[in-house]
Formats: structure tokens, sequence, C-alpha cells
């Protein structure tokens, strides 16, 4: 970039040295001053250095004779020099190697290496009366996109040293990236380092900013858009962006098209980048665009750290999407490395896997494994979501034995570490899996603690009433040996059905209208009751009653029931969405209704769906339903 190299290397060591000198509040913007790399979108933070050529000193005669001087010489690096040895060529006359500059604590003020007397940069000097205009004149000679990173260098060192927008200094060169704007021909990459610093300067509603949008909207409409500006066009957008602002709003629709075009194209940072931006930007709704960028994650899922993989998944799980190709990515490629991953991975894996109800034996497994040879160096949290995972998508790993062995050692130890919700969301999701932590349970259902739950800011909610509710149950039905204290009856839940879903999926209407016609034809009447509700909470889909000979009852006989028959109209939404594994939450429903004297008969959706007349959904009922009649008439 010709002798701009020389006023942004100097420009950008000032502003580092300047922290020596002032108490700044406003955080410095700075960019990287020549560079084409493909992360320009970042922001690059420039570690303090003093090449051979020429700095800003502290008085203004010295930055005026660095603007005014003759041309500056373009330093060009050798092969084997370092960047401190480079060779200048000017004019096509070779020049002597600057000689190799001294080096300079990052925390010292800058000091002249031919004197003793350290003399403090003092970048003010920078806008001292005709320094800039005689700055901006001398960059006027330049392409536009150099021209526009050597304003935004500059703007950056206003917002270094905390000047206001309307400060000649900062006005002059506010109209400087306004007339350069003008001309359109200023790059993407450009216009984003312009935006940022001018709306660090300015805010959001600066000029600068909205001549920046509209160079923008004219790139995006005409596809001058690469995969590296996209992600650095989110990222601006993120700082500027205006719901209720249409042009803003057209900019980010259009964005989003042109993304999805270049979604092959990008790395596995700018996937990062842009996913992060969407949720920054509150993105919900752009669902095709989030599950294109989740496939192509999984196209580049091996590159990935596992810093990375944190970002995404989070990302994920913020935006509610989910893709099976990342699925499968995950599977052939975190296995191996999730043994000596960080335990903030492992649990971040399993809440992306509970909050899109994947349950991944590979995954899981794995995840598990480190838990038994790991666990005491994870965190409580960590622990518990890992926990909480396996028990709400009723997974029971190969290692069960030893990884309960660590819990139980863990909790023997740190049990007053557990925040009280996190450790009841554990030992619910225990009793799931059929592990229930008796030598707990008594320190649950003390007075002591359930007045801790009571003490935190938001009252017990029903979600916490309800788990401990199935705990006592679960003691109370599952274990008839434990004889510790039991659950006061104050915090009982009555019913378990509630609008989040927590302890019971209610009954898909389309499977019971589909099931309704076939199970009157077989019984010979509507003998049946629909959504009832057990005197112990759960409600059940369809429960049909008996008398002790083993015969149907009608409704109007229901006085006289010796048998109850819990049919379950098990819709897709009471599965694991990649498998046909119940949740854990229907499993354990299952066991109480059982534990109650139900006969509890399965009517799954994807063995009801092959049925394709109604004769065969009659003999399906019939085989389901009439072996489970026969059996308890022939024990009456």
């Amino acid at each position: 970039m010709k002798s701009l190299v020389c006023i942004s290397s100097s420009v950008r060591a000032a502003c580092q040295h300047a922290s020596a000198c002032f108490t700044l509040n406003r955080g410095l913007i700075l960019c990287n001053s020549v560079g084409r790399c493909p992360n320009a979108s970042k922001t690059i933070v420039v570690q303090p250095r003093v090449t051979g050529m020429r700095c800003i000193q502290t008085t203004r005669g010295a930055a005026v004779q660095l603007a005014s001087a003759g041309p500056l010489h373009t330093p060009v690096p050798m092969p084997g020099k370092r960047l401190d040895e480079v060779t200048t060529y000017h004019t096509g006359t070779l020049l002597k190697p600057a000689r190799a500059a001294p080096k300079i604590s990052p925390y010292a003020p800058y000091s002249n290496p031919r004197s003793n007397a350290a003399a403090r940069v003092n970048i003010q000097s920078l806008f001292d009366e005709d320094v800039v205009p005689e700055l901006c004149s001398r960059l006027a000679g330049y392409p536009s996109n150099d021209r526009a990173e050597g304003l935004a260098i500059l703007l950056g060192a206003c917002v270094e040293v905390g000047l206001e927008a309307h400060s000649p200094p900062a006005f002059r060169l506010m109209n400087e990236c306004v007339e350069l704007l003008s001309s359109r021909d200023v790059g993407v990459a450009q216009l984003c380092l312009l935006g940022k610093v001018a709306c660090a300067l300015e805010g959001p509603q600066s000029c600068v900013v909205k001549e920046v949008l509209d160079c923008i909207d004219v790139a995006v409409e005409e596809g001058g858009v690469s995969p590296c500006d996209a992600a650095t066009v989110y990222s601006l957008l993120t700082l500027i962006y205006e719901p209720d602002n249409l042009q803003q709003r057209l900019i980010l629709s259009a964005l989003h098209r042109r993304t999805q075009r270049l979604i092959h194209r990008l790395t596995a940072s700018q996937v990062i980048d842009i996913l992060q931006s969407l949720v920054k930007l509150q993105q919900r709704q752009a669902i095709l665009l989030v599950l294109r960028l989740s496939h192509r994650a999984s196209r580049v899922f091996k590159a990935l750290s596992d810093d990375e993989i944190i970002k995404l998944l989070s990302a994920l799980m913020t935006l509610g999407q989910h893709d099976n190709e990342l699925l499968a990515a995950m599977e052939k490629y975190l296995p191996a490395r999730l043994g000596e991953c960080d335990p903030e991975l492992n649990s971040t894996i399993m809440e992306y896997c509970l909050q899109m109800r994947c349950r991944s034996e590979p995954v899981f497994e794995a995840v598990a494994e480190n838990f038994a040879f790991n666990g005491e160096k994870h965190t409580t949290l960590q622990i518990a979501k890992q926990i909480v995972a396996m028990g709400r998508l009723n997974y029971l790993p190969q290692c069960s034995s030893q990884m309960f062995k660590k819990l139980e050692s863990i909790l023997s130890t740190r049990f007053s570490e557990f925040q009280p919700r996190s450790l009841i969301d554990m030992l619910h999701a225990c009793i799931h899996l059929e592990r229930f932590p008796l030598n707990y349970i008594h320190k649950i259902f003390s007075p002591h603690f359930l007045q801790k739950i009571h003490a935190q800011k938001e009252p017990m909610d029903k979600n916490t009433l309800g788990q401990l509710t199935q705990l006592h149950l679960s003691t109370t039905l599952e274990c008839k040996h434990y004889g510790g204290p039991k659950l006061p009856f104050f915090p009982y839940l009555k019913r378990f059905s509630s609008m989040d879903q927590a302890f019971e999926t209610p009954m898909e209407n389309l499977m019971y209208k589909q099931v309704k016609g076939p199970l009157i034809q077989l019984l010979g009447g509507k003998l049946f009751s629909t959504r009832t509700s057990a005197h112990i909470g759960y409600t059940i889909d369809v429960e049909i009653c008996l008398d002790e000979d083993g015969f149907v009852l009608p409704l109007s006989e229901w006085e006289h029931i010796s048998k109850r028959i819990a049919l379950c109209l098990d819709g897709q939404n009471r599965f694991c969405s990649n498998t046909h594994n119940l949740l854990g939450k229907e499993a354990t429903k299952r066991r109480h209704l059982r534990s109650i004297g139900y006969e509890v008969v399965q009517i799954p959706y994807f063995e009801f769906e092959k049925l394709r007349t109604s004769k065969e959904q009659v003999q399906y009922l019939q085989d389901k339903i009439f072996p489970t009649i026969t059996k308890l008439s022939h024990q009456s």
C-alpha cells in the first residue's frame, strides 16, 4: 500500500503506547491497515512494535513532517528476512536494509533509542491543527480501499483518545469518509471496518454508518459479497441492527439469501461467526439458513476446536434447530476426543442432545466413560447437565455401575456445593433410569433442604414440586424397603399435566382420531374413557375397565371395576427424536401406573402408521388388548 504502511504503523504504535498516558473509557477499534487476510472481519489487536521507519513524535511539527515529507518508502520483505529487517525499494533504487528496531515492553512508554531520556508518546499530537488535514490529503492519492483503511485507523485513534464526534479532527475524518463512500467503489470488508469504527465514535445513527449501509445494500443485492464478507457484514449488523429499520431488515433478508448460496464455501470459523451473529440478531425465524449452516458445520466438524464446538452447539440450542447430519458427524468424530477434552464440552454436548431429544449411543457412552474416570474434575453444574440428559433421554450406559459409583462418591464429598434446584434435577433424572438415590432422598425431603429452596429468589415452581412428588412416588411405589422421611404434604403436586409437558406428553389428537374408530369397532361401542386422571396425578390416554370376570364394562357401570387397562397412544413426541426409545418421563409414568395396578398397553405411532386398512387396525388392536384381557380374566 506504498507509504500508507508507514503512516499506519506509526499510528498503531502511537495508539498502543497512548494507554500509558491516558485513562480511556471507550474501547479502541483497531483494524489491519493493509491486510487482505481471510479473517478481515475480526478485530486485530496489534502488538506494539517499532520498525526502522519513522514514528510519530511528541511534537506537532514532527507529526506534520511525517505527513508532509516526500514519498515514503514501501517495505518489501525479502526471502529469509524478518519483519524488522526488510529491504526497502524506492523508484527502482535498492536502499540499505533498515536497522533492526529495539524490543520495547508493551507496558513502557516509547523512548528514543538514541537518547537515555524517556519521552512519552502523546497521541493527541496527531490531532493538532493541520496534521489531520495533511494526512487526509496524503490519503486522497491512494485507491479507495487503502484510503478507507487509513481513515478507519485514524478514526480508531479518535476513539482511543476519547474524542467526540463533533471535535474538529473527528469531524474532518467523518466528512472524508462520507466523501469516499459516495464514490461507491469501496470493498465490503473496508466498508465494515469504517462502519464499526464510526459506530464506536458516533453510535448507530452516524452518517457514516448510514452511508456504509447504503453501500452494503448495493453490494449484497448485486452479489458482490464473498464468504468472508458475509461473516463481516453479519458482525457489523450485530452492532447497529434495529428491527424497526426497514432498510436494515431488507439488508439482513438479502444477506440471508446470499449466504445460503455461499454455504459450500464457508470455512469452519465463518460458520461459527455467522451462527453467533444470528443469535445476537435473534434470527430464530431464519430456519432454512440455520439448517444449512448446521449442515455445513457437519461437513467441517473435524476441523472445529473444542471451543468452537461449544459455540456451535450453544448457538443451535438458542436458535432451536437440529440437523441429523450434524449428529452423524458428532458420532463420528467426538467419541475419540471426549476422553481428554474440556468437561464443558461434555456438558454442552449433553445439553444439546437433551434439548434436541437426540439419543446417541456412541456419544453418550464416551461421555459416561469420561465422567466415570474424571468426574471429580467436573463442576457441579457440568455433572448435573450430563446426568440429567441421560435420565431424561432414558439412556443407561454400559459403564453405568462405574458412573453411578463416581456420582455417589462426588455427592458424598461435595453435596453442599450443588445448587438445590440443580441437585433435584439430577436426582430426579436418576429415577428415570431406575437408579434410586435413597442415600440422599432423606436430605432432599428434610425440612432444612425444603426451606433452602423456599429461601431462593423465586418461589418453588410447579416443575420442582412435580420432581419432588415423583421422587416421593418412586420411593413409595418402587422402593418398598425405604424407611426414611417422606415428602411433607404441602409441596405434593396433585396433577402432572402441565403446559411445559415436564412429566408427561399429552395425547396427540390426530392419533386418537385414527385409533378411535377401530377401537369402537373392536369393543362393540364406546366402552372406554379418554384423558382420565389416575389418583397419583398422571393422565391416562384411554382407560378400559373390566369386571371381576374379565368383561369390558360400559361407562355406566364403572362403580363395579375390578381391573383397569391404560391404553397409551404414543405419538412421536413421546420418543427420542432419532430412535424408538421412550423418553425417561414416559418410561417412569408407565412404571408408576403398573405399580398402582394398571395394565399398560402401548400403541406406538410407528407400528400403527404401518396399518393401511381398517381391518388391519382392528386386528392390531385386538392382538394388543385382548391378550391382556384374557390374561386378566384367567387371573380372576
